[in-house]
């Protein structure tokens, strides 16, 4: 008997998903919350990815769609969406297999409770049921499904950090959420962004938009950086020259290279209140506290899945990153390093407590930044090793481990 997997989420490693299915002969749905395939790349659509086409596209892709790009070239979000990601959703293969504007707001072990049938073969038996949002459909905006194996891809951009001290929102953050940008923000508007801009955080998402908005000649860039001494995320020796750059930007913007540019490393937001039209953002610095009067505020501060859609089932989480424990320990233990450097996981350090429930891609990281496509679509070989069909007395079925 074949057994289906619902595939959550239609960004590039779920529908790399797809495709491994397709090519199993196994049955699948694929649900995306978006209204189009890869909606979440589209959000940042405008900025260039550091990781060229050849680490972007999956060996399943370029089979199904061998007139890809390839090459060092590296892609936009909107390139990889418009050149890879849709053409790959309308394949035969996926016909009829992704539900647009379906959000899986739950799954559960059909018939149990999270704390019951603890490592039991009862509780790998029981199949999965998703409860599903579907506004689109006025008759019936809510239902649920069925299925025996579930791939959770939900990815992390919608679910952006606080910019507070300690990773909570900061004193009236809550109140002027409206009005602070939590994604990399277009600049093809200057302005848009005329004024004082209050940027936080210090990864490659803040330091893409901190090269973007120092650029634009009406702006005033504040660039808030907790770290008192940011190594800008270097890699000795860097292959990708797109992130040296990033880095070597952010560096001479910290030394004071260009006019309209402070970068306040150190430092933290104490507290938001709103000062007429602007916003009044007090920090906290290693000389004392200070004020900075702002028109814009950009929130970088990381993003984290959503992990409130798995409460009721037997997902070990790991205390410091919030990602599956086996392959955080895994993570951590490597000490970090390069994203290029990272050896493929194992199908044991991907498996949750749950039976044939698995995170993966960006939310299989939590907090961890070292995410790259290349790692998702390792993931996926790993899943399609494990559940490959097999014969038995003439029949074929899949193997669940």
């Amino acid at each position: 008997m074949q057994r289906h997997v619902a595939i959550l989420g239609a960004g590039p490693v779920g529908l790399d998903a797809a495709l491994a299915c397709a090519d199993a002969g196994r049955p699948f749905t694929v649900y995306e919350a978006g209204g189009t395939v890869a909606a979440h790349v589209r959000d940042w659509g405008h900025v260039r990815l550091f990781t060229p086409w050849d680490l972007n596209v999956s060996h399943r892709m370029r089979r199904h769609l061998p007139n890809v790009p390839a090459g060092e070239d590296c892609p936009t979000g909107a390139e990889l969406a418009d050149r890879l990601l849709a053409p790959i959703a309308s394949l035969p293969a996926l016909e009829g297999r992704v539900r647009l504007r379906t959000r899986v707001a739950a799954v559960a072990r059909t018939g149990l409770l999270k704390h019951e049938q603890i490592g039991t073969g009862a509780r790998a038996a029981a199949s999965f049921t998703l409860l599903l949002d579907t506004p689109g459909n006025p008759a019936r905006t809510e239902e649920t499904a069925e299925a025996d194996l579930v791939l959770d891809r939900t990815g992390t951009y919608a679910h952006p950090n606080p910019l507070g001290a300690g990773g909570i929102p900061a004193p009236g953050e809550r109140a002027l959420d409206h009005r602070i940008t939590r994604t990399i923000p277009s600049t093809g508007d200057p302005d848009r962004w005329a004024g004082t801009v209050l940027l936080v955080g210090a990864g490659k998402s803040a330091q893409t938009t901190a090269d973007a908005l120092a650029r634009l000649p009406g702006t005033r860039l504040e660039w808030v950086v907790r770290s008192p001494a940011p190594d800008w995320g270097a890699v000795p020796g860097d292959t990708l020259p797109s992130r040296r750059r990033l880095v070597d930007t952010s560096r001479a913007l910290a030394d004071g290279s260009r006019d309209r540019v402070t970068v306040h490393t150190g430092v933290h937001v104490r507290a938001l209140s709103a000062d007429g039209d602007r916003i009044r953002a007090a920090l906290t610095t290693a000389h004392g506290p200070r004020e900075i009067i702002c028109d814009h505020i950009v929130a970088l501060t990381g993003y984290a899945g959503d992990a409130s859609l798995h409460r009721q089932l037997q997902v070990h989480e790991c205390y410091a990153t919030a990602a599956p424990m086996n392959l955080s320990a895994a993570l951590l233990g490597s000490a970090g390093g390069d994203c290029l450097a990272q050896p493929a996981a194992g199908i044991e350090t991907l498996r949750t407590p749950e039976p044939h429930f698995f995170v993966l891609g960006a939310k299989s990281y939590g907090r961890l930044n070292t995410f790259l496509l290349r790692t998702g679509y390792r993931q996926i070989d790993e899943i399609a090793g494990a559940y490959a069909p097999r014969t038995h007395a003439s029949e074929q079925t899949c193997a669940l481990p």
